[in-house]
């Protein structure tokens, strides 16, 4: 529920914005030393002022969030590349074209877990959340609204595939400057965790999440990789655990499902939802 600035004691900071604004225009008046503190752009921009600005990017989501009856959800990470099926032919390999078959796989999941939500609880619990761009982000958002559901999207401001795609809910569509930031309020109200093949972005995302879930600063939740053949691939989980630099129980924290319906399935007999490791096996 929104403040109501009508049950404050202390005058409402808006109304001296506007107060402000109508002073008589004079030396004084024009100076930006008189600006409000919290009026004043350049002031706020400042390096000096870079803790205020962490705050407001982790507070601003979590406020909105909650005024939107977000609970829970489940993250969908993968790559801006991906295209749709239909528009396959335009990629730039025969590669990326044969995953736009993950681009479905997302939005049924999506669709799918969404559907769920709204089921079980009213839309409150298992929303979806992406980076708000394209590829597989966009194919998750998508699946939500395929579902009647509402869903969020978490922009970033990047040189390129930063803009939010047309399928997040408008009043959930955030845009951030900090990654880490950005990165928490992926992880913080977390149920489930999809990720589909991606680049650089992807396997940021894939290892830190690991990395909080294998150390216990995160509780275990369903840790779901899209497609076999891909993952294999660019990854040698296995290796790692030869070698030592990760425990055979390490491989437990994921499994790697191929299709909307076999990640479906994991979710539902996952073992050790919302335990917290006590120690790092190995150690």
């Amino acid at each position: 529920m929104k403040d109501d600035p009508s049950n404050r004691s202390f005058r409402d900071a808006q109304e001296d914005i506007k107060t402000s604004s109508g002073v008589p225009d004079t030396e004084q008046t024009r100076s930006p030393a008189y600006r409000l503190a919290y009026d004043d752009l350049d002031f706020i921009l400042r390096d000096q002022l870079r803790p205020i600005r962490l705050q407001l990017e982790l507070l601003k989501p979590e406020v909105v969030m909650k005024e939107q009856g977000v609970d829970s959800t489940i993250v969908l990470f993968g790559g801006a590349r991906i295209l749709p099926p239909s528009e396959a032919e335009n990629a730039p390999t025969p590669e990326m074209a044969a995953m736009s078959r993950f681009y479905d796989e997302a939005r049924t999941f999506a669709r799918v877990m969404t559907e769920r939500s709204l089921e079980r609880s009213g839309g409150r619990d298992d929303i979806i959340i992406t980076g708000g761009g394209p590829g597989v982000m966009e194919a998750g958002n998508r699946g939500a609204a395929d579902a009647g559901g509402k869903s969020i999207g978490l922009n970033i401001v990047l040189p390129h595939e930063q803009a939010p795609n047309e399928f997040v809910t408008p009043e959930l569509c955030f845009n951030f400057h900090y990654f880490g930031v950005r990165k928490m309020h992926f992880l913080m109200r977390a149920s489930a965790i999809a990720i589909f093949p991606g680049g650089f972005g992807t396997m940021d995302e894939l290892f830190e999440t690991l990395t909080l879930i294998q150390t216990g600063r995160m509780k275990q939740v369903p840790f779901l990789l899209f497609g076999r053949d891909f993952w294999e691939r660019v990854i040698d989980f296995e290796a790692l655990a030869e070698v030592g630099t990760i425990s055979p129980e390490d491989l437990d924290l994921f499994k790697i499902v191929e299709t909307a319906e076999e990640a479906v399935a994991a979710i539902d007999s996952w073992q050790n939802v919302g335990v917290k490791r006590g120690e790092v096996p190995g150690r």
